[in-house]
């Protein structure tokens, strides 16, 4: 093994001394030994020792476009057999790298065992080290600093060449010249200009000089600046009424989308739904599971590419493993991970999730669906109504939860006769228990508790404590009418959620929109038109025919150049209604933005280590100084939950982790979750009546340039009319004691 000896020093690691470990004494214990892995079946999760049949690029959870930008200096080779005194050389390729590396050998042959370790400095006559920011955005400049070493007198002088792709290009040439009158190092500087595509820029620099030859490729990620936007375009067909248009981008080259839809049942927006699903940026236990719920029946209902299917498959195993770390030892499930306390519908939910999951073949892991089924029967033979159940979703959650044991071949039966005799049950209550019934096979049950009732879910009072809407209730309605096969009521109920999932200015939370297609799909699967109706479609040059909506009632055809404008063209054929859509998708230039507040109040403040006012808009390398958001519930709308307060940083500027770096002189108030990465930082947080909270992260201006300062926002993950967001700005780092 070849390690750098820094990573080394992280964990006090110690080349492994195997004869140490092998020969040290211990103390008289019992050993035990099993077969149960080995048994076929027994062991679900283990079946990988046994068993090898394919699906491992799930594994692989690296997001496509995302930049290696870390290469570490580690190597691993072997094992290799030696005779007795023989001698042999390897050679080991390793990165571009400038330092001390550990090379350490372990040996071992028929009880005898040995170890070996030597630091090496790793260097060669000419070398090179270069920096860059973590992420890049369209449209900024940023230094380049290529740091050149002669290691050895004969390098007098050398040329430094810069490489750029399609993502960037050099400002003030590519190629400067270094000379050396001694060993030492010096620093060149080139300017990028990062131009309006999205996607992984490779920069090669290559110095050459006095015979020597060295090279370092970076990889940098160009993210966007501002959020992705929707549009879409509908129209009804018929055989006397043709689709002809052109499809126009909306967004910056290498983030444009687009996709036909077409349908005999009222179009459910399908594309934009689903993507808004996917890019959420917030990963509570109800988002991760609703990222992926849906995904599951899609392909019941619509022709999906390869690509497609192979999305939806890596995202689903994703999201399974995800929900794992969500478990606690009570075996519910908390909102975030390493939360001590289960949320009960989560819980529900993510359950939902998991045993629809598994029936769709997904393998789950080993004990997360038993851990769980003990806590929902646990919880459902505890459960006592107090007067206050409907308005905290209690009853409902109780509902859920017995539906759900059900589902999961689990039953509590005697939960859901005590809960059915209850007085004043809502109908929402009702509908969700006459599903548990008609899953256990008791439809006259199901059918008589839902008679004559309301098919409609009331108007929320609180979504908080079931993160529900009415929409997110009908979708429940609906499935318990396909259950009952309630095949008249269950379209109308279609049309109305079709309607509402179509408009694409009409809000739906995580959950609802989620559950609405999950509901919608179930459905589309057991019914839908059987007209024969056909289309011819052309796109650009290509040309696709479209048939056999009774299989799948939605087809979604992937523009395959969405960057580039193309005509558009549908000729109907048969009789009867065909919905089309043509959904656009795209990130637009930066600058656009505005502020915009909805009962909510949000502050932003840019301060010294000291406390006192700072100008961002043009920093000098290397400021230390941090950013005060104070968020304010003015007290009109009551409490506020579930809040999520996003901000993005400036591409040169370095989030300093608190946490890591023990820093306690920053007084701030403490979120109930916080997720860190590279270039930003989400806070997740409730808000009292009146109440008003103040976030502090530390930053650093850390590479000279010119950067577009992302806006912040901060939301109600479940009510669309409770957001704050102040628009973003260019902002300049600049070397130390330049004047801008």
């Amino acid at each position: 093994a070849v390690v750098d000896e820094g990573l080394l020093d992280i964990t006090r690691f110690k080349t492994p001394d195997p004869w140490s470990a092998f020969y040290a004494k211990e103390a008289l214990g019992v050993k035990t030994w099993d077969i149960y892995d080995n048994v076929i079946g027994a062991f679900g999760n283990a079946m990988s020792r046994i068993l090898s049949i394919g699906g491992d690029d799930a594994t692989n959870n690296k997001p496509e476009n995302s930049a290696q930008r870390f290469k570490p200096m580690v190597r691993f080779v072997g094992p290799f057999h030696l005779k007795k005194g023989e001698t042999a050389t390897h050679k080991i390729d390793i990165p571009q790298y400038v330092g001390s590396v550990r090379v350490m050998v372990v040996a071992g042959y028929q009880g005898a065992y040995g170890n070996a370790e030597k630091a090496i400095p790793v260097r060669k006559p000419l070398m090179i080290l270069s920096t860059l920011p973590r992420v890049l955005g369209p449209g900024e400049e940023v230094d380049l600093p290529v740091t050149v070493f002669a290691m050895e007198k004969k390098v007098k002088q050398a040329t430094i060449t810069l490489t750029t792709d399609k993502f960037a290009t050099a400002i003030n040439g590519n190629t400067q010249t270094v000379s050396f009158n001694a060993i030492g190092d010096k620093v060149v500087n080139f300017k990028l200009k990062i131009k309006d595509a999205l996607g992984v820029s490779k920069i090669k620099i290559t110095a050459k000089g006095s015979g020597e030859t060295t090279s370092e490729t970076i990889e940098i990620a160009v993210r966007a600046n501002n959020p992705s936007i929707t549009d879409a375009d509908e129209f009804l067909l018929t055989a006397g009424k043709n689709l002809n248009t052109t499809y126009m981008p909306i967004g910056i080259s290498g983030t444009n989308k687009a996709y036909l839809e077409l349908s005999t049942l009222p179009s459910i927006n399908l594309s934009q739904r689903l993507n808004y699903l996917v890019e959420y940026p917030h990963g509570c236990v109800e988002q991760t599971t609703s990222s992926v719920f849906a995904g599951l029946y899609i392909n019941d209902i619509c022709d999906l590419s390869a690509n497609q299917k192979a999305f939806i498959d890596r995202a689903t195993k994703a999201a399974i493993n995800r929900l794992k770390q969500f478990q606690t030892s009570g075996g519910g499930l908390s909102y975030w991970p390493g939360l001590n306390q289960a949320d009960e519908w989560g819980t529900n939910y993510a359950g939902h999730f998991l045993i629809e999951a598994k029936a769709k073949g997904y393998s789950l892991p080993f004990s997360l669906l038993d851990n769980w089924k003990k806590y929902q029967k646990q919880k459902a033979q505890s459960y006592v109504s107090n007067k206050n159940t409907a308005y905290y979703g209690e009853d409902l959650t109780q509902a859920y939860r017995l539906y759900t044991l059900a589902l999961a071949g689990s039953a509590e039966l005697g939960a859901m006769n005590r809960l059915k005799e209850k007085a004043n049950l809502s109908a929402e209550v009702k509908w969700r228990l006459a599903a548990a019934y008609a899953i256990l096979g008791q439809q006259e049950v199901a059918k008589k508790m839902v008679y004559n009732i309301p098919a409609t879910a009331k108007t929320y009072a609180d979504y908080y404590y079931t993160y529900g809407s009415i929409e997110r209730d009908d979708a429940m309605i609906l499935e318990t009418m396909t259950l009952l096969k309630d095949n008249n009521n269950a379209f109308l109920k279609v049309k109305s959620l079709a309607a509402k999932l179509g408009d694409n200015y009409y809000w739906l939370s995580t959950q609802s929109t989620a559950y609405c297609l999950m509901a919608i799909s179930k459905y589309a699967k057991l019914n839908g038109n059987t007209s024969a109706i056909a289309a011819d479609v052309k796109i650009g040059n290509e040309s696709i025919t479209v048939s056999d909506f009774n299989r799948s009632k939605y087809k979604l055809i992937e523009l395959k150049n969405p960057n580039a404008s193309t005509a558009v063209k549908v000729t109907v054929k048969g009789s009867g209604n065909l919905f089309a859509r043509l959904v656009k998708q795209g990130v637009p230039k930066a600058g656009a933005e505005t502020d915009k507040f909805s009962n909510l109040e949000l502050l932003v403040n840019y301060k010294t280590l000291a406390g006192n006012p700072i100008d961002v808009s043009n920093l000098e390398q290397g400021t230390d100084f941090m950013a005060e958001v104070t968020i304010k519930n003015p007290g009109v709308r009551g409490m506020y939950r579930n809040l999520a307060l996003s901000q993005i940083f400036a591409s040169g500027w370095e989030i300093r982790n608190q946490r890591l770096d023990n820093i306690t002189y920053m007084k701030g108030d403490v979120p109930t979750y916080q997720d860190i990465r590279d270039d930003r930082v989400y806070s997740y947080f409730d808000l009292g009546v009146g109440a008003v909270k103040t976030f502090k992260i530390l930053l650093n201006a850390s590479y000279n340039g010119t950067y577009y300062l992302p806006g912040i926002s901060c939301e109600a993950m479940y009510d669309n009319s409770v957001s704050a967001h102040i628009a973003g700005k260019w902002v300049n780092v600049r070397k130390q004691g330049a004047i801008q």
